[in-house]
C-alpha cells in the first residue's frame, strides 16, 4: 500500500500573503528586541533559550487582532524572522566578549562594530545556507521521527488563531512582571537579586540563589529533568570539590606563586575557590562533553549527508510551491563568496586556513545543529560544546601553522564565533521550516526571511556588545558572561601552553564517568562550571514545571494548555529582565544612578518572599491556559 503524503494546513495549490513588506517589519522589530534580551541572559548565567513560540504568539496577536490581517503565512514569516535574533544573539556572546576582554587587557585592539557585525552576519548567512540542503533529508523525509518541539509549538499556537489574542497578553504579562521586578531589584535596588549564605562549619563550601525571573522561566523552560541535571553539576562543585580543595590543598601554593589555598579562601571564599579551580574543572567537563556528543552523533551525520546530497544535488526545488528551496546554485556561490569575503576583508582576523576550518566545521556542525534541535529543542542544542571543540581544534592549527600569541587567540575566537553562529543559525533555521512544514509555507521565501532576520541582528548585536560592555564590562560580577570566560581560557591555555591540564582533565575524567552512568554530560557540566547561585534559580523554576507535570488533570490536552500557557508566561519574563538588563546599562552609561538601597531596603528576607511571589505567578498563569482550555 502506498504511504499516504503528508498534507500541510495551507495546500501548496493557495497562495498567501508570506513575505511581505508589514511581515519584514514586524519581524525586523522582533529580532532585535528577542537578540538583545537573549543577549543579556546568556552574559549572564550563560544560556540563552528559543524566542520561536513568543514571536509567534505576539505575531498572532499583533497580525491577526490588532491589525486584522489573518494570513497564517504572514504570521510564520514574523516568526521565523523574529527568532533569527535570539539565535544569532546566542551564536556571537557565547565567544566575542572575549575580544573586549582581550582589548581591554592591551592584547588587541578594541573590535569595531563594523568587524562585529560583518563576523555575525558571514556566520549567520552560512548558518541559513548550510542548512537549506539539509531540509529535505530532515524536515520531510524524517517527519514523524525528528519532532522539533518548538518548530512544531509554534505551528500549534498559529494554527489556534482564535486564542492567540489571549496567548499573546499572557508573553506581555511575563514580560511586564518581570521588566517591573527586574527594575525594583537591579535598577532601585530595593533588594538584593543574589542572597548568599556561607556554611562556617563546612570550609570550603557555600551556598546561594540569584532571585532573578529569567532564571525561573528557564528553569521551567527546560524543565525539572534539564535543571536537575544543572543543579547536580552544582552541587559537586561547591559541595564536594571546593571542600576537597579548601580541606587537602590549604598549604598548597597555586598562582600567582605566593598565594596558598589558605590565603586564597581568607580573601575570596568560595568565590576566589570556584575562580581559580572550579573553571578549568568545569571547562574540561563541558569540552568532553561536546566532543562525545559529537562521536555518538558521526553515524546520524553520515546518514544525514548521504541523504541532504542524494535529495538535493539533483536541482534543489521542487514543482510544488511547498517544495522550493533556493538553488544550490545560489547557495554555493553566496558560500563561496562569504568564505572568500572572511579571507581578504581586513576587519575579519580569518586567514585562509581559518576561512577552510569555518567552510568545512560549519557545515560539519550545521548537520549536527540541525540533527539536534530536531530531538532535544533549540534551548538544550550543545552550541557551547561544538564552539569549544571548533576552538581546541582551531588554536592548535594556528599555532602549528604560525599564528600564535595574540593574532593566533584573536584569529581563533574569530573562527570559533564564525562556527558557534552558524551552529545556533542551522539549529533555528530547522526549527523555523518544521513549522513553515506543517503549515504549508513556501520554503525559499522562509529561508529569504531568516536571510533578512540575520543581516538585521548581524547590525544590532554590535550596538548592544558595546553598550554592555561600557555599562558594566565582561567577566564582571553583573555580566559574568561565563561561556565567552571559558573560551577565552581555553584559548589562552592552549596558546600559552600553561592551561592548568590537571584541573581540566579532572573535569574531562568527571563528564567520562556522568556519560558511563548514562547521564547527559553537558547539562552536568554546565552546572559544574557555573556558579550554583544561577543553577538554584533556575532549579527553582525547574521544580515549579515539576510541580504542574506531576499534577492531575481531566485530559491529555488539559495539561498541554496549562504547560504550554506558563511557558508563554515565563518566555515573556525572559524577554521582560533581559529588555529592562538593557535599559539600565543605558542608564549606567549615561551615569544614571537610580540606587534606593540607602532609603529603604527590604533584605535578603524580602528577596526570597518576592522571588516566591514570582514563582507563584507562573503557576497561576499556568492555570489561566487552564481554564481557558476549557471554554
Amino acid at each position: 500500500m502506498e504511504e499516504k503524503k503528508f498534507q500541510p494546513y495551507i495546500p501548496a495549490d493557495k497562495v498567501m500573503p508570506e513575505f511581505t513588506v508589514f511581515s519584514v517589519i514586524l519581524g525586523a522589530l522582533l529580532a532585535i528586541v528577542f537578540g538583545g534580551a537573549n543577549a543579556y541572559l546568556g552574559l549572564r548565567v550563560g544560556m540563552t533559550v528559543s524566542a520561536s513560540i513568543p514571536a509567534a504568539v505576539i505575531s498572532m496577536g499583533v497580525i491577526r487582532f490588532i491589525f486584522k490581517r489573518d494570513s497564517i503565512l504572514e504570521n510564520n514569516m514574523v516568526q521565523t524572522i523574529g527568532s533569527a535574533g535570539e539565535s544569532l544573539a546566542a551564536g556571537a556572546i557565547f565567544t566575542m566578549p572575549a575580544l573586549f576582554m582581550w582589548a581591554a587587557d592591551g592584547l588587541c585592539d578594541m573590535p569595531s562594530l563594523i568587524d562585529i557585525g560583518l563576523i555575525a552576519l558571514c556566520g549567520g548567512v552560512l548558518g541559513v545556507l548550510m542548512m537549506i540542503p539539509l531540509r529535505s533529508a530532515l524536515i520531510v523525509k524524517e517527519h514523524g521521527n525528528l519532532g522539533y518541539p518548538e518548530g512544531t509549538a509554534c505551528a500549534e499556537v498559529l494554527m489556534a488563531g482564535e486564542e492567540g489574542g489571549a496567548k499573546a497578553s499572557t508573553v506581555f504579562c511575563g514580560l511586564g512582571i518581570a521588566a517591573a521586578y527586574k527594575f525594583v531589584a537591579d535598577g532601585l535596588k530595593l533588594f538584593p537579586s543574589e542572597v548568599d549564605w556561607t556554611i562556617p562549619s563546612y570550609k570550603g563550601s557555600g551556598f546561594g540563589v540569584d532571585v532573578l525571573p529569567a532564571l525561573a522561566g528557564v528553569g521551567y523552560i527546560c524543565g525539572p529533568r534539564i535543571s536537575s541535571y544543572m543543579f547536580a553539576g552544582s552541587t559537586i562543585a561547591w559541595f564536594v570539590l571546593m571542600p576537597m580543595i579548601a580541606l587537602f590543598g590549604s598549604d598548597l601554593i597555586i598562582y600567582p606563586a605566593d598565594v596558598s589555598v589558605a590565603e586564597l579562601w581568607a580573601s575570596g571564599g568560595t568565590w576566589a575557590l570556584w575562580s581559580k579551580f572550579i573553571r578549568y574543572i568545569g571547562a574540561g567537563a563541558l569540552a568532553a562533553g561536546g566532543i562525545i556528543s559529537l562521536i555518538k552523533s558521526l553515524p546520524m551525520i553520515v546518514r544525514t549527508f548521504a541523504a541532504a546530497f542524494k535529495d538535493y544535488g539533483k536541482g534543489g526545488t521542487g514543482t510544488l510551491r511547498t517544495e522550493q528551496d533556493i538553488s544550490m546554485k545560489i547557495v554555493l556561490a553566496v558560500c563561496l563568496a562569504v568564505v572568500v569575503l572572511m579571507w581578504l576583508f581586513p576587519g575579519i582576523p580569518v586567514s585562509l586556513t581559518g576561512a577552510l576550518i569555518i567552510l568545512i566545521f560549519g557545515f560539519f556542525f550545521a548537520t549536527v545543529s540541525s540533527r539536534m534541535v530536531g530531538l532535544i529543542g533549540s534551548s538544550n542544542n550543545p552550541v557551547s560544546g561544538m564552539a569549544i571543540a571548533t576552538l581546541l581544534i582551531a588554536t592548535i592549527i594556528l599555532k602549528a601553522t604560525g599564528s600564535a600569541g595574540a593574532e593566533g587567540m584573536v584569529g581563533a575566537i574569530a573562527i570559533g564565533s564564525v562556527i558557534c553562529i552558524i551552529a545556533a543559525i542551522a539549529g533555528d533555521t530547522s526549527q523555523d521550516l518544521k513549522t513553515g512544514f506543517l503549515l504549508g509555507s513556501t520554503p525559499r521565501k522562509q529561508q529569504y526571511g531568516e536571510l533578512v532576520g540575520v543581516c538585521v541582528s548581524a547590525i544590532a548585536i554590535g550596538a548592544i556588545l558595546y553598550l554592555l560592555n561600557a555599562a558594566w564590562g565582561f567577566g564582571s560580577e553583573e555580566l559574568g558572561a561565563p561561556q565567552a570566560m571559558m573560551m577565552k581560557m581555553v584559548i589562552e591555555g592552549v596558546m600559552g601552553g600553561n592551561l592548568p591540564w590537571a584541573l581540566v582533565f579532572t573535569g574531562v575524567f568527571i563528564a567520562i564517568a556522568i556519560e558511563i552512568l548514562g547521564l547527559p554530560v553537558l547539562p552536568v557540566a554546565i552546572g559544574i562550571y557555573l556558579p550554583i547561585h544561577l543553577n538554584a534559580g533556575i532549579m527553582a523554576g525547574g521544580l515549579v514545571r515539576l510541580a504542574l507535570d506531576k499534577r492531575k488533570y481531566a485530559s491529555e490536552k488539559a495539561k498541554s494548555d496549562c504547560i504550554q500557557s506558563g511557558i508563554l508566561y515565563t518566555s515573556g519574563m525572559i524577554a521582560g529582565e533581559g529588555v529592562v538588563g538593557i535599559l539600565l546599562a543605558v542608564f549606567a552609561v549615561l551615569g544614571i544612578n537610580l540606587d534606593l538601597s540607602g532609603v529603604i531596603s527590604l533584605g535578603n528576607i524580602g528577596a526570597l518572599v518576592l522571588f516566591a511571589a514570582l514563582l507563584v505567578s507562573i503557576v497561576l498563569f499556568a492555570n489561566k491556559g487552564l481554564k481557558a482550555g476549557k471554554k
